[in-house]
């Protein structure tokens, strides 16, 4: 898993198990592979980048995922059956059919001589749908005992049951806003929230962020760093002459108050949290306060790994022909079987 975050390789091998009424699953071993400098700044730019460029860049990433996945195979003398990579989203732009996760499935599969399941999201995006979310089928089926489930990654995204229908959707921007504000003072990210604690609120900023479109947009919808790049960035950036701890505090606070808006029940609902998000104090408090519900946030493992962990049970699912993908969450219209299989050849 490559996240929008850009904090790396997340790999995690997990086990899944069937007791023909329920699944169950367990990471065994897992670790985040940084990306350096240069991978950092090749990845933030390939949106602009030609076609060409594009090209070159994915069969270099499946090289350096399959290199990374053999090595940690060979490291924890792991047997996997298979391998499921999300890839690193290029493009995420459903209104134009177009989506694209580079890192190439048969340069994964030829390193490391395992069948690959890749490109999870291009079929929904040909159907209709938004590409996006598909981790709360795993949701819906590995943490039934959760009434939200709450990922706070480069984008917050949120599943949970309603009327026996399952609903899920990005919310806002999370990491992706707070670690660029975070780098412009010289952090990599703000840990724990402490910057942001120390900040006050600047309301027109405020104001500004609560007015965006998007969050008027009801039913299924997807947000990529296509959208933040045009609406959010340039907003904040109006606002640079106050400190970085009041713009950190202040989108602090829109974080928040964009979940507490989307929870339509919330007294005596559990709730988990995680992603790198559930690791800011600042942040997690700040959202207890707006959402009168109950808060777990579990071991180390699951905050970083659920994601990757979901993905490969997606990847499960694709190579047994069980649907993975919910049209009711996608807008796609009906559920169906996504990914594409790349064998030993």
């Amino acid at each position: 898993m490559s996240g929008t975050s850009h904090d790396g390789l997340d790999l995690a091998h997990c086990i899944f198990r069937n007791d023909g009424e329920s699944w169950s699953f367990e990471i065994t071993h897992a670790e985040t592979i940084a990306y350096d400098a240069e991978w950092k700044s090749n990845l933030l730019s390939l949106p602009q980048a030609n076609s060409d460029t594009i090209n070159k860049a994915d069969h270099a990433l499946g090289e350096y995922i399959g290199i990374s996945v053999d090595n940690f195979i060979r490291k924890h003398k792991l047997k996997p059956d298979f391998i499921a990579s999300h890839g690193h989203t290029i493009f995420h732009e459903p209104s134009r059919k177009l989506t694209l996760q580079i890192g190439n499935g048969q340069m994964i599969s030829s390193i490391c001589r395992l069948p690959v399941v890749n490109d999870f999201r291009s079929r929904d995006v040909g159907m209709g749908g938004q590409g996006a979310p598909l981790v709360p089928l795993g949701d819906l089926l590995l943490f039934p005992d959760y009434d939200y489930c709450l990922n706070l990654g480069g984008i917050a995204n949120i599943s949970y049951d309603k009327e026996g229908e399952r609903i899920a959707f990005d919310i806002c921007p999370v990491n992706m806003v707070l670690n660029y504000l975070a780098e412009k003072a010289g952090k990599p990210y703000d840990n724990k929230g402490q910057m942001a604690a120390k900040g006050s609120i600047v309301p027109s900023l405020w104001e500004e962020l609560e007015g965006l479109p998007f969050y008027a947009i009801s039913g299924p919808r997807s947000l990529g760093r296509e959208w933040v790049s045009e609406n959010v960035f340039p907003l904040i950036k109006c606002f640079e002459y106050h400190s970085k701890q009041d713009l950190l505090a202040t989108f602090t606070e829109h974080v928040a108050q964009r979940i507490s808006a989307v929870l339509p029940y919330n007294a005596g609902r559990i709730m988990l949290i995680t992603g790198g998000g559930a690791y800011n104090e600042f942040l997690v408090n700040r959202i207890k306060y707006h959402c009168d519900l109950q808060i777990v946030i579990p071991d180390r493992l699951l905050i970083e790994y659920k994601e990757a962990m979901i993905f490969a049970f997606l990847g499960l699912l694709r190579l047994e022909r069980i649907n993975n993908v919910l049209g009711s969450v996608t807008g796609a219209g009906k559920d169906h079987c996504a990914g594409t299989v790349y064998d030993i050849t």
